[in-house]
């Protein structure tokens, strides 16, 4: 990633760029090794609270240098400090001063990270940009937990869904798998949404809390069990729901939650 040259009235400078990487779901090692060589050519990266702190400090403590300034833009479920406008201009801002930018997003950049928005955004400034995808967490973590999306004579489909839509229009039954991202608080919800239709509230649900993180967890219920069962274990976001029947592939299926 080089910066080129622009030249105004005689004059030449140069011209920052903004780099887009998914730091994938929290774990260093699921860093593309292109995105690792963005980080160590950075002038300044604009990172995310979930997935990209974390691969920054695990990166640290493995003696991965990375010089660049790190702005912190993370945002809590609930509370923006850096706006997603305030972001866009930021990124626009730090490359017309001739900085290399990374932005550094959780997961994929274009999984539920707004990347084309800001890349569209930088593009319309005349600010060239670069995307590098990252490993998603709607299809990592599943596999953390010993859960395929797809198996055949199981599943042959799946969807990624946030659960902050309106999920009503997810059809298709137990063999058609679905993953839910930032479903925590709509979970009650969620599940009396698909077991009212052909799934039903037998359909086997995982949750699994923090993949990859210290806090990793798995719960396993049912569609008509698992808001009970989610909030007797106090799971908490960050979490990815799985729901149809590749659930009873995994090795906490057989597993009483405690």
């Amino acid at each position: 990633m080089t910066a080129g040259t622009v030249t105004t009235a005689g004059t030449v400078t140069t011209a920052g760029t903004v780099t887009l990487v998914g730091a994938g779901p929290g774990d260093a090692g699921l860093l593309t090794v292109r995105g690792l060589r963005a980080l160590q050519e950075a002038d300044v990266i604009v990172a995310d609270r979930l997935g990209a702190r974390a691969v920054l400090a695990q990166l640290a403590e493995e003696g991965v240098r990375v010089d660049a300034e790190v702005v912190d833009v993370g945002k809590l479920p609930g509370h923006h400090p850096v706006p997603q406008d305030g972001i866009n201009e930021l990124l626009v801002s730090l490359a017309h001063q001739g900085r290399r930018v990374v932005r550094l997003k959780g997961g994929d950049p274009f999984v539920f990270g707004r990347g084309r928005e800001e890349q569209l955004f930088c593009e319309a400034a005349g600010v060239e940009v670069d995307v590098i995808p990252g490993v998603t967490s709607a299809v990592a973590v599943p596999g953390l937990a010993g859960i395929p999306l797809t198996q055949r004579g199981i599943a042959e489909t799946f969807t990624v869904a946030s659960a902050h839509d309106q999920i009503e229009a997810l059809g298709g039954g137990r063999d058609h798998t679905v993953v839910l991202l930032m479903g925590v608080n709509t979970l009650g919800h969620s599940a009396h949404v698909l077991a009212a239709g052909e799934r039903g509230a037998d359909c086997p649900v995982a949750i699994i809390e923090d993949g990859f993180g210290e806090r990793q967890r798995v719960t396993i219920g049912t569609l008509g069990t698992i808001a009970q069962i989610a909030a007797s274990r106090q799971v908490r976001s960050p979490a990815v729901v799985v729901v149809g029947d590749v659930v009873a592939l995994s090795p906490e299926a057989g597993t009483p939650a405690t």
